[in-house]
């Protein structure tokens, strides 16, 4: 089993790209349903009403994609797509600014505006959302990464779940807690929201990956047959920014 596989090795396996655009596409839809909507659960814990963004229904299904990347391809790979990601959505987040400044049709500002297109997608034209998932996705999904590596190798390959729903709890609490933060930072959430968001998108993401894990170990089967590859990250520094084996 390799070590590790290089950016060019990475783009000769059929299958990446499919992972890669289903990736990309859950990001992009995620951040915008976000931006849309926060939905009431009606009910609380400790006192704590629960509530989540739009994008919670999605997000955790990126999660599920960076677990298969990272045990099939390694986090090399896993790196590269998670930036190929982060490049979409600030190009979405650009048409939608530039949208936002254009001029509104008479009819459409009778019946909207530009204030009704300001409080639903404002955090994708201001850029709070994707300031926010970048800060927060980049932060969680890296984290994510790392631990899934790193247990990968300490276990020498086995009780996939152990990895997968471990490095979720962590994963998705640095994920949450950095994305609510900065959206409410930018003005896209309320302050008032901050706890109720980040304990119901952490017990909503968390919850959804764990029930995913059947479809996970059907995936990672099927992708390691497939690709016939079964990357260990054994002489890699996990480094998000850096390449080459030295570097991660």
């Amino acid at each position: 089993m390799s070590s590790a596989i290089s950016t060019r090795d990475a783009r000769q396996f059929r299958c990446i790209g499919f992972v890669m655009t289903f990736f990309v596409a859950v990001l992009i839809v995620s951040n915008i349903a976000s931006s849309a909507k926060i939905v009431s659960l009606g009910i609380s814990i400790f006192g704590v009403p629960l509530a989540f963004d739009g994008g919670t229904l999605l997000f955790p299904l990126s999660y599920v994609f960076g677990d298969i990347l990272t045990e099939v391809y390694g986090f090399r790979a896993s790196r590269r797509v998670i930036w190929t990601g982060f490049a979409a959505l600030a190009g979405t987040s650009g048409v939608f600014f530039l949208l936002r400044t254009l001029p509104g049709e008479p009819g459409w500002e009778m019946a909207a505006g530009n204030a009704a297109y300001d409080a639903i997608l404002g955090g994708m034209s201001s850029g709070g959302i994707a300031a926010a998932s970048l800060a927060g996705y980049l932060a969680g999904e890296l984290s994510n990464s790392v631990t899934l590596a790193r247990i990968k190798v300490l276990m020498r390959g086995k009780m996939l779940w152990v990895r997968t729903i471990g490095s979720t709890l962590i994963g998705e609490l640095v994920d949450s807690a950095v994305f609510v933060f900065v959206a409410s930072l930018t003005g896209v959430f309320p302050w008032a929201a901050f706890l109720p968001l980040v304990l119901t998108n952490y017990i909503f993401k968390c919850s959804i990956e764990a029930l995913m894990t059947p479809v996970t170990y059907l995936a990672v089967y099927k992708l390691k047959k497939a690709e016939g590859a079964d990357v260990y990250d054994t002489d890699l520094r996990l480094n998000p920014f850096r390449r080459g084996k030295s570097g991660g």
